[in-house]
């Protein structure tokens, strides 16, 4: 069966398609995809965007309003899976099963981000998807003015809004 494919269509910067890794990374994608499906995405913000490193949304509304999520989910970073340049991976606190509804889209090739070790430290950040289109859109957005705003570093100075999340 083909991987799930997702569209993430952003206000006046265009389509990011991502391709989803179900047999590598099944809890991830299927609750990437149960955010999808519930509209859990749609007018959100990329709310933190470093180049060089990555840029991450589905968390919060304009104005850094953040939006209720369901329960954490079990990090799968050792799923074999690298944080790559242009791959999609679930963000999360320092405690490593604690990923909801926020991801990044990796800008380079972000290594210590990978899983080396069942510990804190070790854990990484579990990869679910890549994108396969729109990666014109992806340098854009990385390429955008932040500063602060709040007690939040890195905010693009103007919203990045995702319209909405559409499930291929």
């Amino acid at each position: 069966m083909a991987n799930p494919k997702v569209e993430l269509h952003i206000v006046d910067f265009g389509v990011i398609t991502l391709e989803l890794d179900q047999d590598k990374a099944p809890k991830s994608v299927a609750n990437f995809l149960s955010y999808v499906n519930k509209g859990h995405y749609d007018k959100t913000i990329f709310h933190r965007v470093i180049p060089g490193f990555m840029v991450q949304g589905g968390g919060f509304e304009p104005g850094m309003t953040q939006k209720p999520t369901d329960a954490p989910i079990d990090n799968e970073a050792n799923n074999g899976l690298k944080n790559d340049n242009y791959t999609v991976a679930m963000a999360r606190t320092n405690a490593p099963h604690s990923a909801t509804a926020q991801f990044f889209i990796n800008v380079a090739d972000n290594g210590f981000l990978n899983h080396t070790a069942p510990s804190a430290q070790g854990w990484g950040y579990a990869v679910f998807g890549k994108v396969v289109g729109g990666a014109d859109v992806v340098d854009k957005i990385k390429a955008v003015q932040t500063g602060r705003k709040g007690f939040h570093d890195d905010v693009p100075k103007e919203d990045v809004v995702i319209d909405k999340a559409v499930a291929l």
